[in-house]
């Protein structure tokens, strides 16, 4: 049973050193308690009152690794049911599914098809994550030599999928180095085979079973023999079904703290209508899932699902900002335009889109408002004449163009007179929207 604030707080030093980061000894015992911190972060802990505390310390939801090096994917510890009680902090992992009936060359070529999978979106790149490998052959040294050359042709680590521990044992054998997460299905008849595996190999588990107390008995079973990396799957259920266990899990090991359930989700979606299919997993990934297994495959499709994830896994209380400065597009000349913006991700690369899509090549100063929008930065009295002079100064721009002719955005017109006065530049009124960019550089820009 998970232990309170006070009981982890009788623990604790009591010295009130703030070298956790908080004010006091009882205010970390909360966090602690609330799965928001861990015990490493006292640094004046005892090793007797680490045992002791060990249940408390640990987090709600197990981090779970699966892969090696640099393409590791990292799921689960997570520690709230609400983004805005705190951030999300591991991406679910999207794995696009390939059968082990591929010959050599038709693997080669779907393993090259979906690690070009990856898309630049808000200066963020989004790419497929895991490659799920189906034993669809049943055969086990098919499963093991498909597991091999999927292995080789793809740096994207695995996911090995089989009904039959002895062909995950054979594919986890072949490519252990790569730390591949084992997924046995029908777990109720076959996981305790499955667990002998992943403990003898040392790799992660998911173990699929179709309701929540089947996987909590399973669960539990595992962490007795001793396995800490455990992913809880309900298999191939309807969305409905599926967003209801994803949401009870989650509740199970966040707010309950019950321990068996305190492990990251996989979900499958899997159809032959790949609108419903896209569909479907966007809400996993909005509810919780950890990994999602899929068998789609276009770019536009795939596109929607990692858009909502970057979306979801955003951190709500520090608004997406790039780089303030200058920032040049294409090759820009002496007579480039210069457009003000603000350091609003959004904003900017509305901006830098709509320019780009205008084929001349211009200057954007995004003047640091703290990550806030044109609107909220005048209100804020972010964007003002001051801060849009210094930033003008600062990026040297002025040695870069014949001219001295600088666009505001249109939603601050009123600026234009006091940013005139206080930079000495000569001051247009550009667009209110970045969607009139491209017209107005074509149509009503002169150097």
């Amino acid at each position: 049973m998970a232990l309170s604030g006070l009981d982890i707080y009788k623990h604790l030093p009591k010295e009130n050193c703030k070298e956790c980061g908080l004010a006091t000894c009882l205010a970390f015992a909360m966090k602690v308690a609330g799965g928001q911190a861990t015990l490493d972060a006292c640094p004046r802990l005892d090793d007797g009152a680490k045992a002791a505390l060990g249940e408390a310390s640990a987090p709600p939801q197990q981090l779970v690794t699966i892969g090696s090096g640099d393409h590791a994917v990292k799921i689960g510890q997570e520690t709230v049911l609400f983004r805005h009680d705190d951030k999300f902090y591991h991406p679910c992992a999207v794995a696009i599914c390939v059968d082990d009936t591929l010959d050599g060359d038709a693997m080669g070529e779907r393993c090259k098809a979906i690690g070009a999978l990856s898309f630049d979106r808000m200066g963020t790149t989004s790419a497929v994550g895991l490659l799920a490998l189906h034993n669809t052959s049943g055969d086990v040294q098919r499963f093991a030599q498909a597991a091999k050359a999927a292995a080789v042709a793809s740096d994207k680590p695995l996911v090995l999928i089989s009904p039959d521990a002895d062909a995950l044992r054979a594919a986890g054998e072949a490519t252990a180095d790569g730390r591949p997460l084992l997924w046995i299905k029908d777990a109720v008849e076959n996981g305790d085979a499955a667990i002998a595996v992943a403990k003898d190999l040392s790799l992660p588990l998911c173990l699929e079973a179709p309701d929540f107390d089947s996987l909590a008995a399973l669960a539990e079973k595992a962490r007795d023999a001793g396995l800490k990396e455990l992913v809880l799957s309900p298999g191939p259920v309807g969305a409905a079904e599926g967003l209801s266990f994803l949401s009870q899990s989650r509740r199970a090991a966040i707010e309950k703290k019950f321990r068996p359930m305190g492990f990251p989700v996989a979900m499958v979606a899997m159809g032959e209508d790949p609108v419903e299919t896209t569909v479907d997993a966007c809400w996993y990934t909005l509810k919780y899932a950890g990994i999602i297994v899929t068998n789609l495959s276009s770019p536009e499709q795939l596109l929607a699902v990692l858009t909502t994830r970057q979306d979801i896994y955003t951190n709500p209380q520090v608004p997406v900002q790039v780089e303030p400065g200058l920032h040049t597009i294409g090759d820009p000349g002496a007579d480039a335009p210069v457009l003000v913006t603000t350091n609003f991700a959004l904003s900017y690369y509305s901006v830098e889109s709509e320019v780009e899509s205008s084929r001349i090549p211009a200057y954007v100063l995004a003047v640091d408002t703290e990550g806030t929008s044109v609107l909220t930065a005048w209100a804020a009295e972010k964007l003002t004449a001051a801060t849009i002079t210094e930033a003008l100064t600062q990026c040297g721009v002025g040695g870069k163009i014949d001219h001295k002719k600088l666009i505001l955005p249109g939603l601050v017109a009123v600026l234009s007179g006091s940013v005139a006065d206080e930079s000495g530049w000569e001051i247009l009124v550009g667009p209110r929207e970045a969607s009139g960019i491209v017209s107005y550089l074509k149509n009503q820009w002169k150097p």
